[in-house]
């Protein structure tokens, strides 16, 4: 199959990616990261990390993830964590969603 040369992305993702990447940059400038630093430190390239600052639907949502845990962008909102299984499997509600959204975890039936 061959991979589409652009995908259609509404306004709210577009939105949310751009401010997800304007949280990345305002926590690297505070705490002082260049941008080749803070890339050597994810493991990504300066360039990755640029499109990343900007809001680039395209970039690999791991590597968006590990570089706004490095500059202490909180992604999870932690106060709202519940336990769903009987294995302390915790629920956490990712901030940037609407609730809407959000699919409610099952527990899973092994008993077979």
């Amino acid at each position: 199959m061959v991979k589409p040369i652009s995908r259609p992305y509404s306004q709210y993702s577009l939105s949310a990616l751009e401010l997800l990447g304007q949280l990345v940059r305002e926590a690297r400038l505070n705490k002082a990261l260049t941008t080749t630093d803070l890339a050597a430190r994810a493991g990504i390239s300066r360039a990755l990390l640029q499109r990343i600052e900007r809001g680039d639907p395209g970039c690999s949502i791991g590597a968006v993830f590990e570089v706004a845990t490095i500059c202490g962008v909180p992604l999870f909102d932690q106060e709202q964590r519940q336990l769903t299984t009987h294995l302390a499997l915790h629920r956490e509600k990712m901030a940037l969603l609407p609730k809407a959204v959000r699919v409610r975890m099952k527990g899973v039936k092994d008993d077979f």
